[in-house]
């Protein structure tokens, strides 16, 4: 259930139409609320992952965590630059995150995490694509630009963690 907020942007000289910097808003306001839900899923799996690699996955899934971490803040601080309202809560990420919930951990295996923190990333990814080519095409190279930079780490975090999948088969 996705929150929806009208509001009247706040004035600001950056160079783009206020139905630009509207749709960029949104679009980050997503991003933002995805980007706290997985961070806060991957913390899950690093919490409770358990089996003989419990370490070097632990030590992966807070890697993880972190790398996912500082883009929030530079998303949140591109609504308001743009003249929105990041938001930003818990409730907000529960509400407007494209994730689905974090299975139970109970009993999970390493692999049942792996492939629960592999689908998430690739979520995000694809939301990030997404995000880029709607920036793009609206003219707002800064948004886009943020969106390729969190992109480029997100697909680095994917593939180590497929990589621990596919040693897996």
């Amino acid at each position: 259930m996705k929150t929806e907020l009208t509001i009247n942007l706040y004035k600001s000289k950056i160079d783009l139409s206020d139905a630009t910097r509207q749709k960029s808003i949104d679009v980050l306001n997503t991003a933002l609320a995805t980007g706290l839900d997985i961070y806060t899923q991957t913390k899950q799996a690093h919490w409770n992952v358990k089996g003989k690699d419990f370490y070097q996955l632990h030590l992966l899934f807070d890697d993880i965590a972190s790398v996912l971490f500082d883009p929030i803040d530079l998303m949140a601080e591109r609504i308001t630059a743009l003249g929105g309202i990041a938001l930003g809560t818990a409730k907000d990420a529960s509400e407007n995150s494209v994730l689905p919930d974090y299975p139970s951990t109970e009993g999970m295996s390493e692999i049942d995490h792996l492939h629960a923190i592999s689908d998430r990333l690739a979520l995000f990814g694809k939301l990030l694509r997404e995000g880029m080519n709607k920036t793009d095409a609206w003219n707002d190279q800064t948004t886009n630009d943020i969106f390729t930079q969190i992109s480029r780490n997100v697909d680095q975090k994917l593939w180590f963690v497929e990589a621990h999948l596919q040693s897996a088969q």
